[in-house]
């Protein structure tokens, strides 16, 4: 019974430690998460569902209708109305039915519409690739998103990490100075000086964790996470894209033909001016004449159809075409379409503003990896130069002819130097994620 208890207790402590262990996640994984629980995709995926039942109906509209009804109507009593026979009998014509019932099924058939119903299934059906290509371009901004906050995440722990092992650095340079002034070899203020040097990348370092708390609740969020759950990041910063460098390599021109032709903004706007023309298609069938077949039967007791009128249940039926042709109706079918025709014309000019941004923004984002590869390589040479001279302005300190402030100006700029790598690398990444962006490559 005791090693049972011990065995409950070891699992009960055993289990916060697992539940707090940090979630593994790697880019892919994460934008994989995001795109399953983004309300913005759902929210898409809802206004889909219901451009597709807008062409459903859309398309009921050239089918035949059928609708039944009942119905028993009570009216006041009549003096019956008749003739006298040869035989002197006397017929009722009209007699006295108060109680009146009637059943009616009847078969609507449009036979001629003018080809409204056609450019309303038209103008439906653009309105679906639309909301299709704005789920996409939601999908691709999603994982920009994502890529975004991670990148963020990792730099600011990039940037912790730095500033945790220059306090490590700091730590053993105040208990060197503090031991050489305990000798009598330097000044008391040196020790000062140290302190403060430290004190500063302390607050520097508590700046940065909370700035990685921050970004780690903002991944979380995107991938449905609950805020404060540890996140361990797979994918390194360091670790090359090569979809990203492939592109970076593409002509110019080459991408911006491929993101003209891929990018999902752009084919929905491209749709949704194809679905306001067929709705001014439409507009104007309204003025077409409209040709429709109608098949009725009718049981009622009594049938006014059958004199003289008798309280029983008799049928009848008829099957008639009408034509409908609206003459005049003081323009409002005109002012429709000139109305769809301009919103058409309005979202043209916004496809060609958007062909514009898209040739400029793709050339940005090429110059910005490009700058942000050789700043990255210079970094890389200013970080490798100001260690060495850290570690020779320690090794002049150690033979007494530098002083501590060359020290600590050493330290800081190497501190400076390993910062300023981390973010460039980080940004790198980043530009990278814009340029795929741009050109909506997966």
């Amino acid at each position: 019974m005791t090693r049972l208890l011990i065995v409950f207790a070891l699992l009960t402590a055993a289990v916060p430690a697992l539940a707090q262990a940090p979630l593994p996640l790697s880019l892919p994984d994460a934008v994989q998460r995001s795109l399953e629980r983004s309300p913005r995709v759902a929210e898409m995926r809802a206004r889909e569902a219901a451009a597709r039942s807008t062409v459903v109906a859309r398309k009921a509209l050239a089918w035949p209708t059928v609708t039944a009804m009942t119905g028993v109507l009570r009216t006041n009593h009549v003096e019956e109305f008749g003739v006298a026979q040869p035989n002197g009998q006397f017929r009722v014509l009209f007699p006295d039915i108060p109680t009146n019932y009637r059943v009616r099924g009847e078969m609507a058939v449009p036979l001629y519409t003018g080809g409204r119903v056609s450019a309303l299934v038209a103008a439906a059906e653009a309105e679906v690739r639309a909301v299709e290509g704005e789920r996409r371009a939601a999908g691709a901004e999603i994982r920009f998103e994502t890529a975004r906050a991670y990148w963020a995440l990792a730099t600011s722990r990039g940037r912790v990490e730095v500033l945790e092992q220059t306090m490590t650095r700091n730590d053993a340079w105040v208990r060197d100075v503090r031991a050489r002034v305990e000798a009598g070899l330097l000044p008391p203020n040196d020790v000062l000086s140290a302190e403060a040097q430290r004190a500063r990348q302390s607050v520097r370092l508590i700046q940065a964790r909370q700035d990685a708390a921050l970004a780690e609740m903002t991944l979380a969020r995107l991938i449905g996470e609950p805020p404060g759950r540890a996140i361990a990041l797979v994918t390194a910063v360091t670790e090359p894209n090569a979809a990203a460098a492939e592109l970076s390599e593409t002509p110019v021109e080459t991408l911006v033909a491929r993101a003209l032709e891929s990018r999902s903004e752009r084919a929905a706007l491209l749709d949704r001016a194809a679905a306001a023309r067929s709705s001014a298609e439409a507009a104007a069938a309204a003025r077409a004449p409209q040709v429709s077949g109608v098949a009725a039967i009718e049981p009622a007791r009594p049938n006014a159809r059958f004199v003289p009128r008798t309280d029983e249940w008799r049928t009848s039926w008829d099957l008639g075409v009408s034509l409908t042709w609206p003459v005049w109706d003081a323009g409002r079918s005109r002012a429709e379409q000139a109305a769809a025709l301009a919103q058409a014309e309005a979202i043209g000019a916004r496809v060609r503003e958007f062909d514009e941004l898209v040739a400029i923004e793709i050339r940005e984002r090429r110059m910005a990896i490009a700058t942000a590869r050789e700043a990255l390589e210079a970094s890389a040479q200013a970080v490798a130069a100001a260690s060495e001279a850290r570690r020779v302005i320690e090794e002049r300190f150690a033979a007494g002819v530098a002083t501590s402030t060359d020290v600590l100006d050493a330290q800081l700029a190497l501190l400076e130097a390993e910062l300023e790598r981390a973010e460039l690398t980080a940004s790198l990444r980043l530009a990278e994620a814009r340029l795929q962006r741009a050109v909506e490559a997966r």
